[in-house]
């Protein structure tokens, strides 16, 4: 009966959490092998029958035999063997000329294989580049059998080392043999030509020549050679050719190719760059703080995920808008685009299993995965318009439909402005005085920020000689020699009773931290190795009315394991205002982390209600100038002044 009762509760839970979520469970297979990214998964309608099929370029477990996967619903319609790994798909519309079914482009190596209803149509090679030509010099000595095999390859691995130009394949190749299998590698390719061949790290489309959803598109490739091409959507020319400083690895573009287009570039340097129509160059770069992990276009704003856990939000000119803190590492990015509601948010899929989705920085929905998400593709898929597809890191494959009836909401409230921003604030009437004084700075603005400037210049000049004057004068409470890290804390009071007052010196003395000591051992003392530290300053507190005092030292040793030893304390002071009985001292040995009092009496003589400083110092014996000192402001004898 309790176990009963228990899958009952069970199963009520789960229809609970169904029926309050947004999405429905189409089909989840963990076992369908499909092992992509976000690049690599396409929705399309490919036969023109209104039915959409979902396009994956599959790397394959361990990201061995690649392969080239069209599903229809939940199972595998056809499949076909991929010459190397895949780095994009996408789909595209070639020609006006009807019926027009989309054409399937999928980047492959140095290639872009076009397929038009499923079946091969046309094969894009990018152009050769220029080999080495001391690489290309070498081969021809081996040719010509002037170079043994093992002199070969230590040239190729110097010319690998400091040559700008990287090494053709066939050389990589070479450089990996054992020195038995390089000779008969030698003989078969001494008789080819060198060829250097870059590949596609990542591809898009840009509409040609019309903003509509069925116009003409281009596709837009990016190389490991650090560049952008755009090709023709006819005759795979390259109609545009532009440069960056590091390789793409995510694409973003919007506008038309003929009319006026942006393109944002996120690359393995860690910044984005965005580039516009007839620029060869980037005209804008965002510079982020960590790798990127996606890039998506969502209206205006660029949204680029890192690999700090966190999405950023930045204008096409680079502005950065907001961040967002994530619960674990991206994995992966895509757009979610709702048309009947107008929404367009972002998704990641993250390392702990969830799909957040985002509008700006306020979270709409949580999506929770048995396992970590490596792609997500949203779109319309067989009829359904609002369809997402997911695949984990352990080749699953999980399909959800959104419901006709959900609406996103932020996790605050309605979508919108606060209510806040609707409330009138009482601005107050302009005086006279005040426009005045606006036409003042207006006219005045530039004078009126140097005058400030000079000013705020002389007192952080003034501010710094005082502390250098400090420093080198040992008026401070704490010691800057590495050598005696001292503290001096100093109290004046009356023996009789215990009704005083705080008294402040005459300028504060910032307390300071002691110099690291260098590897050989030496402590160093230099001005620029000490900082600020808060919590420290020399107090006098005086207790009583006089005219006897009792002026009590507390000498500290910050030392780590080092005590100190041979110190002398000195007061300097006003023979006819005060006496002292031990103006003159000499310090025990001081273990370090103890606070040693020193207790000495000073006797106000003059009976005219007159006070004065008295200055007390450390010293070292056998120098002259203190280690330490301090300056007590002595209160007036109210006994003496009352006589």
């Amino acid at each position: 009966m309790a176990a009963a009762s228990s899958s009952d509760s069970d199963s009520g839970r789960a229809e609970s959490n169904e029926a309050s979520s947004k999405w429905l469970d189409a089909h989840y297979d963990p076992m369908a092998n499909i092992h992509t990214f976000s690049s690599c998964l396409a929705l399309a309608d490919l036969h023109g029958d209104g039915e959409y099929k979902l396009v994956v370029g599959d790397l394959g477990p361990g990201g061995q035999h690649p392969r080239l996967k069209v599903l229809k619903g939940p199972t595998v319609l056809t499949e076909s063997p991929l010459p190397a790994l895949p780095a994009a798909a996408a789909t595209f519309l070639m020609e006006q000329h009807e019926p027009r079914t989309p054409a399937l482009a999928l980047a492959s190596g140095p290639c872009v294989y076009v397929y038009k209803n499923l079946r091969p149509y046309f094969k894009f090679s990018l152009p050769q580049l220029p080999p080495n030509p001391l690489e290309q010099d070498l081969w021809n000595q081996a040719k010509e059998d002037r170079i043994d095999p093992l002199t070969l390859k230590e040239m190729l691995e110097g010319i690998r080392e400091k040559a700008e130009v990287p090494l053709s394949v066939q050389s990589l190749r070479f450089l990996q043999l054992e020195l038995s299998e390089m000779e008969a590698f030698v003989s078969q390719h001494k008789s080819r030509s060198i060829k250097r061949q870059t590949v596609i790290t990542t591809m898009t489309t840009l509409k040609k020549n019309l903003a509509d959803e069925d116009a003409v598109s281009c596709l837009v490739l990016g190389t490991e050679n650090k560049e952008l091409l755009v090709l023709d959507p006819e005759a795979f020319t390259i109609l545009a050719k532009m440069s960056l400083p590091s390789v793409p690895v995510f694409l973003e573009v919007s506008g038309q190719f003929d009319v006026e287009f942006r393109l944002a570039a996120a690359c393995r340097n860690g910044n984005v760059y965005i580039l516009r129509r007839d620029s060869k160059h980037p005209k804008y770069c965002i510079e982020l703080s960590a790798q990127p992990v996606g890039l998506v276009r969502v209206h205006k704003v660029l949204v680029v995920g890192s690999t700090q856990e966190s999405l950023h939000g930045f204008t096409h000119k680079g502005k950065k808008l907001w961040t967002v803190q994530m619960p674990a590492a991206i994995l992966t990015m895509n757009l979610l685009e709702q048309r009947s509601r107008g929404l367009q948010a972002v998704m990641a899929g993250l390392a702990n299993g969830e799909v957040r989705i985002y509008h700006d920085k306020a979270l709409l929905n949580v999506i929770r995965t048995p396992d970590a998400v490596t792609s997500l593709c949203f779109g319309r898929y067989g009829r359904e318009d609002n369809t997402l597809i997911i695949t984990t890191r352990g080749g699953g494959l999980i399909i959800k439909i959104l419901k006709r009836t959900a609406v996103f909401v932020e996790a605050g409230g309605v979508v919108g402005p606060p209510p806040a921003q609707a409330m009138k604030l009482s601005v107050p009437r302009k005086t006279r005085l005040y426009v005045d004084q606006t036409l003042r700075e207006r006219e005045a603005g530039t004078a009126m920020h140097r005058t400030f400037q000079t000013d705020l210049y002389l007192l952080r000049l003034r501010a710094a000689r005082a502390y250098v004057q400090a420093l080198e004068s040992s008026l401070n409470p704490v010691s800057v020699m590495a050598r005696e890290p001292l503290k001096l804390h100093a109290v004046a009071q009356k023996p009789s009773r215990r009704v005083g007052h705080t008294l402040q010196l005459l300028w504060p003395v910032p307390c300071l931290r002691q110099a690291p000591r260098s590897r050989a051992g030496h402590a160093r003392s230099r001005l620029g190795t000490f900082l600020p530290r808060t919590g420290g300053a020399l107090t006098a507190m005086v207790q009583g009315l006089g005219p006897t005092f009792k002026l009590t030292l507390h000498l500290q040793n910050t030392s780590a394991a080092r005590p100190i030893l041979g110190l002398l304390v000195c007061f300097l002071y006003n023979e006819v205002l005060y006496a002292l009985p031990r103006a003159f001292f000499k310090v025990p040995l001081l273990v370090p982390g103890l606070i040693y009092p020193l207790e000495t009496f000073v006797e106000s003589l003059s009976d005219k209600g007159i006070s004065d400083i008295i200055k007390v110092l450390v010293l070292r014996e056998g120098q002259s100038a203190p280690l330490l000192s301090a300056h007590i402001n002595m209160p007036v004898s109210e006994g003496l002044a009352a006589a």
